[in-house]
């Protein structure tokens, strides 16, 4: 194997939407600078996300300067949302945690139900260190988690996927594949490791920033998503069903908690530490 190292950073502003992948990105106690603090929500409050709305996967969010955003999808015109004023909060159900944020202006509302033809409200969090603890049966006292499914960052191994997309070549569904590793929307994704290494980390260091690894992550419906057509297939999931199953999850990558703030940067070695 070559040098282990950061092959790629990837931060989805709005969950569920397509995300960027800047060269490098600030760490957080909650997870990368500007990476799912903005989530959308039903009338009831419960989060939408692919798993309802899988056109959400052709429309994409851009960071701007201020922590506003850009949303952009086919054949609609652009639309820029601010930070909205943290005058009142509305409270967001995602996964049965309850927690509060700040409903975005009546432009990406009407935006957003427009392109999903379903209504729906854009909210942002504006203080993640008070907002959503992570699971307790995994974390520390005082670990918190923006609108991710359950961890500050998921990182994941290029060399994982190739073994993965091997399984599914010999499936009978092999014509879905080879899949793309944004199937699994990851934060970080490491090179020079060997597959399925991450499976006994526990502690790692990506430059200058150390990870504690929370567990593995259970994967969804959401992987079975093509994230350029919107359509949905049976892999992986149908082969991590026979290869990675763990207890009744379906496994691919490993959940991280930061232990030490600082910046990723694209190429930083990657240090297992226990």
């Amino acid at each position: 194997m070559g040098n282990t190292e950061l092959h790629s950073i990837h931060v989805h502003p709005v969950k569920a939407f397509r995300g960027q992948s800047p060269r490098e990105a600030v760490v957080e106690p909650w997870g990368l600078a500007g990476d799912r603090r903005w989530v959308l929500i039903d009338d009831g409050g419960k989060v939408v996300t692919q798993r309802q709305q899988p056109r959400l996967a052709l429309a994409a969010a851009e960071l701007l300067p201020g922590g506003g955003i850009q949303l952009s999808a086919p054949g609609r015109e652009p639309v820029s949302i601010p930070v909205p004023e943290p005058i009142g909060t509305t409270t967001v159900d995602i996964f049965g945690d309850k927690v509060e944020a700040v409903l975005a202006d009546a432009a990406a509302h009407a935006w957003c139900s427009d392109y999903l033809g379903a209504e729906v409200h854009l909210v942002h969090m504006d203080d993640p260190a008070r907002r959503r603890p992570v699971d307790p049966d995994f974390a520390r006292p005082g670990e918190t988690v923006s609108f991710a499914d359950g961890y500050p960052l998921l990182v994941t191994t290029l060399a994982s996927l190739d073994a993965l997309n091997a399984l599914i070549a010999q499936g009978d569904h092999a014509h879905e594949g080879p899949l793309p590793m944004n199937r699994f929307r990851p934060n970080a994704v490491v090179s020079g490791a060997a597959a399925w290494a991450e499976d006994d980390w526990s502690r790692i260091a990506i430059g200058e920033v150390t990870f504690r690894v929370a567990k593995m992550c259970g994967r969804c419906v959401v992987t079975t998503t093509d994230q350029s057509t919107a359509e949905r297939g049976k892999e992986p999931l149908r082969t991590l069903g026979r290869h990675r199953r763990v207890g009744n999850q379906l496994i691919f990558g490993q959940n991280l908690v930061p232990e030490s703030p600082g910046t990723l940067r694209v190429g930083d070695p990657v240090t297992v530490l226990e």
